[in-house]
């Protein structure tokens, strides 16, 4: 059974190197990381001893030993070995937090002896820095010399460690990845993900840098808003605030975000600044990147009438529930309806006929925003209710196959972000991984926190299926929207922005805008 350990914190009694580090990387920014403990003189325990720190996610792990009186089912008293994982532990700061799975493995050094190895996992935060087993082996099975884990009366630890980012404490995430996060100013869902997507989307952000701004306010133009916080994402050392962009959208309570999903957002942000963008050297940038076409149709069975009409979508929706990927959902989107009996369809002149209703995609855009229905109306429970079913998605799709005609360019995409969502329909988390030069080279942004991650944990670990996982942090866990781009497009849509593609009068206005910001702050 895992439990806690509420020990206080002894020095070390032991004879004790330093920690045994088998990993080459000495990064203390690293994800993870092994190292083992030799206890000398074990039969003379008494107290509890701690292992040399081994830095992880830029914070002390130690491997914490201590000796336990545990009552066995019989109700007999037991003397076992207790063995934690100890994260930060000499920090007295309140708030910090840190996600860490491991394996505690205490090593046998018999040749064909068996270790015993246990597994954990746990939220790390100021009044649970330690985790473990208080009964991680008897005593008596500890110093049985059949089991070989005592040798010169010393045993051996070892502990293998994966940790999250940190929240609250030693994290500077443009050190680590080059980038910054958004801070986290309450009641705003999805909108710090779908930020970072779009300021990554490169030539997007070179288009609204040089949209028209002067004499705006940013509290009240979305524009100039969201040019102060992609100039602040770009240049700024510290997280990046949001609630003047908020306060221009109109949108500052939680209500305002739970009342509109991230598609409505999205779409009024896209259209806000489209409207701002005409009559400007930049107008048509957000049709030329979104923008794709559809054709639905109604073609009747038995008489020669089809009645079609082309459309256009910034976004495509696609069903989850049911299907076991990405490519169900758009042979489902695609799949056609047949109108009869009651409902056929109404042909004009050749009356009601039999006919088949359905939709053909015409163009995919060079940047493909896809909404995972996840969250979708229950009529028994009469709210809006979360499928976490499992649901894969990759890093490379070809969507030739739902085009009415072969295209000259094929319809190849490659990953760009996973906005990821945990928890229930009520409230939950958000955070977004990205991949921002499109060479699967992943960052976790979340919220202020920005860290570099792996591909497993941006696409697999997403797919969803699982209430808990020890691999995830929170409780269902699964990705909600997805953002591609047109593998021949990638250059172009990611190319370099640089300071020198931002008008220079947005630069004055922009530090103008900071200097009486620091002015007003002291």
């Amino acid at each position: 059974m895992i439990e806690t350990s509420s020990a206080d914190t002894a020095t070390v009694a032991t004879k004790a190197a330093a920690p045994d580090v088998t990993q080459e990387d000495d990064d203390i920014a690293r994800p993870e990381a092994t190292f083992r403990f030799t206890v000398q003189n074990i039969s003379q325990l008494k107290e509890q001893v701690l292992s040399p720190a081994c830095y992880v996610r830029c914070l002390p792990w130690k491997i914490l030993i201590l000796l336990r009186n545990t009552t066995t089912p019989d109700r007999q008293q037991q003397k076992a070995l207790g063995v934690f994982l100890q994260c930060n532990g000499e920090c007295d700061s309140p708030g910090w937090s840190c996600y860490g799975l491991g394996e505690l493995k205490l090593m046998s050094h018999k040749p064909d002896g068996s270790h015993l190895c246990r597994k954990l996992h746990h939220m790390y935060h100021c009044k649970e820095d330690d985790w473990g087993f208080a009964h991680f082996i008897s005593w008596d099975d500890l110093m049985d010399l059949e089991n070989g884990f005592v040798k010169d009366d010393a045993i051996t630890i070892e502990a293998h460690v994966i940790a999250e980012a940190p929240h609250g404490v030693s994290w500077d995430s443009k050190k680590h990845t080059g980038f910054v996060g958004l801070k986290n100013q309450g009641a705003t869902c999805y909108m710090n993900s779908l930020l970072q997507t779009l300021f990554f989307t490169n030539v997007l952000r070179k288009a609204v840098y040089k949209i028209p701004t002067v004499g705006d306010d940013s509290s009240r133009s979305v524009a100039f808003a969201l040019q102060r916080v992609f100039y602040d994402l770009q240049f700024a050392d510290k997280p990046v605030a949001t609630k003047k962009l908020t306060k221009s959208f109109g949108w500052e309570t939680l209500d305002s975000f739970m009342q509109h999903d991230v598609q409505e957002f999205l779409r009024v942000l896209l259209d806000k600044l489209e409207n701002k963008m005409k009559g400007t050297v930049v107008e048509g940038t957000v049709p030329k990147l979104f923008e794709g076409k559809m054709t639905s149709f109604i073609k009747c069975k038995n008489v020669n009438c089809t009645s079609t009409r082309v459309e256009t979508f910034y976004d495509i929706q696609l069903s989850v529930k049911g299907k076991n990927n990405i490519y169900e959902s758009f042979k489902d989107y695609i799949s056609t309806e047949l109108l009869e009996g009651e409902n056929k369809y109404d042909a004009g002149e050749h009356g009601l006929q039999e006919a088949e209703k359905g939709v053909r995609f015409d163009v995919f855009p060079p940047v493909l925003h896809l909404h995972l229905m996840r969250f979708q109306y229950d009529p028994q429970s009469d709210a809006s209710i979360k499928f976490n079913d499992k649901f894969e998605f990759y890093e490379e799709i070809n969507l030739d196959q739902y085009l009415q005609e072969i295209p000259s360019i094929p319809a190849h995409y490659t990953l760009h972000a996973v906005l990821v969502h945990s928890g229930d329909n009520h409230g939950g988390h958000y955070v977004v991984f990205i991949n921002p030069r499109g060479d699967g080279k992943w960052c976790k942004f979340d919220d202020d926190v920005v860290s570099r991650c792996s591909k497993q944990e941006a696409i697999e670990y997403n797919f969803g299926g699982k209430e808990d996982a020890p691999y995830l942090a929170r409780r269902a866990t699964s990705a909600y929207m997805l953002i591609y781009i047109q593998t021949s497009q990638l250059k172009y849509v990611l190319q370099e922005c640089t300071e020198a593609d931002i008008p220079t009068d947005l630069c004055e206005r922009i530090s103008e805008e900071m200097r009486y910001e620091m002015a007003a702050e002291k």
